[in-house]
């Protein structure tokens, strides 16, 4: 009986095995549809991957990256001159507190030889004790000594006691000016770091373009082929006139001026060498720094200097060898030559070269004296 009826029982269905197959239909026309329309938005650009940019857009990505670059090689330049000169300081300190430490020697000498004289004559007196004495600073200015002592200890005494004062003061000069060189290199490699870095970046860009394209990309960078400027610099002295070296040189406001626009000159077709201030390559305040140098004025090592280094000229009023500096962070810098143009350092890839001023936003001129 009981095998009887369980026969006649109906089988426990799957609740999706309910669905009519209408329903079933639906359902699957629906999945489909939403897979149309997924596809449908990829091909009509909303989902779609970003398009490759244009060589013009990478152009101008890497002229981006370029100037963030110089910014950044400004900044290394600094440092590094900081550095330089804490260097410099923090010897001379070293030197100056190895000279004051051997007089402070004889004076410690002298004063025992005093000392060891009253000892034997059978007193301590206060030379004695100054020399026993765990901190003879801290007895100098505490003890009435030098009212105790006799003529000739009380000198003694007194000129130990200044030159012990004056090496302590030299030694802790020089133990700040080691912190400040410290923390001048940590600034120094940050900086190279990040010039490294942008110009990595740019190199992997440039990677991108074609060498036709990158030829045009060059050519248009510095207002010229580096066949042209490397002529300018390589050709005879009445080639360079006829390129306007002469002319320019002749045109400036005085003989400093005009050596440093004729060593501009010379300099036409030399690499980009970011942190460079020659002979072999330059970056564009060491161009500059360079060019005035052979003109006889000292000028700073970045822009941010070099453009407090004389008066401030109107762009109306430039004429050749003044300084010409570009970009709201006054990040660039070249020589004025005349007729609109300069001679400038522009970046890696691209050698010293004449380019018009206009290339790039225009943000001071200055004349150095």
């Amino acid at each position: 009986m009981t095998a009887t009826v369980a026969s006649h029982r109906k089988p426990r269905q799957h609740p999706l095995a309910s669905l009519t197959g209408g329903t079933r239909t639906a359902r699957t026309a629906a999945t489909l549809a939403l897979a149309g329309a997924a596809t449908a938005t990829v091909f009509d650009g909303t989902g779609q991957a970003a398009s490759p940019p244009t060589p013009a857009q990478v152009k101008g990505r890497i002229n981006a990256l370029y100037q963030e670059a110089e910014v950044a090689t400004q900044n290394y330049n600094g440092a590094k001159e900081a550095a330089g000169t804490a260097r410099q300081e923090l010897s001379r300190l070293q030197d100056e507190a190895a000279r004051r430490t051997q007089k402070l020697n004889a004076a410690r000498t002298e004063l025992g030889a005093l000392a060891a004289s009253q000892y034997r004559s059978g007193g301590v007196d206060p030379t004695v004790r100054l020399l026993l004495s765990a901190d003879p600073q801290r007895y100098l200015d505490g003890a009435a000594v030098l009212e105790r002592a006799g003529s000739h200890q009380a000198t003694a005494v007194a000129g130990y006691a200044r030159r012990l004062g004056s090496v302590r003061q030299v030694r802790q000069q020089a133990e700040e000016t080691a912190e400040r060189l410290a923390a001048t290199e940590a600034t120094l490699k940050k900086h190279r770091v990040t010039v490294v870095h942008k110009l990595d970046a740019a190199e992997q860009l440039l990677s991108r373009l074609t060498a036709e394209q990158r030829q045009r990309m060059a050519g248009r960078d510095g207002g010229g082929t580096v066949r042209a400027d490397r002529g300018a610099r390589e050709d005879g002295p009445l080639d360079g006139i006829l390129h306007g070296s002469g002319a320019a040189a002749a045109a400036a406001p005085n003989p400093r001026a005009a050596r440093a626009v004729s060593f501009a000159y010379a300099a036409l077709g030399k690499p980009y060498v970011w942190g460079a201030t020659g002979p072999s390559g330059y970056d564009c305040s060491g161009l500059t720094q360079a060019a005035w140098k052979s003109g006889g004025v000292a000028l700073p090592r970045t822009t941010y200097t070099q453009v407090s280094s004389g008066p401030r000229i109107d762009r109306s009023q430039l004429a050749p060898g003044d300084l010409v500096f570009f970009y709201s962070g006054i990040s660039h810098v070249g020589l004025y030559i005349g007729g609109g143009k300069m001679i400038h350092a522009p970046h890696p890839g691209a050698p010293v070269r004449i380019a018009p001023i206009d290339q790039m936003p225009f943000a001071a001129a200055t004349r150095p004296a």
